[in-house]
């Protein structure tokens, strides 16, 4: 199987990382499989089907977030080098 032409499902590796730049209001360009934390700290995002924003607090260095979100919000936002994994 060559890897660089098989399907993309949740759990194969990224092929289009991309960094995210919290905004409050603005969705993200494409939707991550999940986030990489660089420098800890809190992310506050919207999941694709969520009706609502969550908080995932006190995220340390290095750290992952394994979500589908259509937002990550300025707002709330404390952690940085985030990178979407899409």
């Amino acid at each position: 199987m060559d890897i660089y032409t098989s399907s993309d499902g949740a759990s194969s590796p990224s092929r289009s990382p991309f960094a995210i730049v919290p905004h409050d209001t603005q969705p993200l360009a494409d939707t991550p499989k999940g986030i990489y934390i660089g420098t800890g700290g809190d992310v506050t995002l919207r999941g694709i089907n969520a009706a609502a924003d969550v908080t995932y607090r006190n995220l340390p260095d290095a750290s992952y977030i394994a979500v589908h979100a259509s937002h990550v919000r300025a707002t709330g936002t404390t952690a940085g080098n985030l990178i979407g994994e899409a």
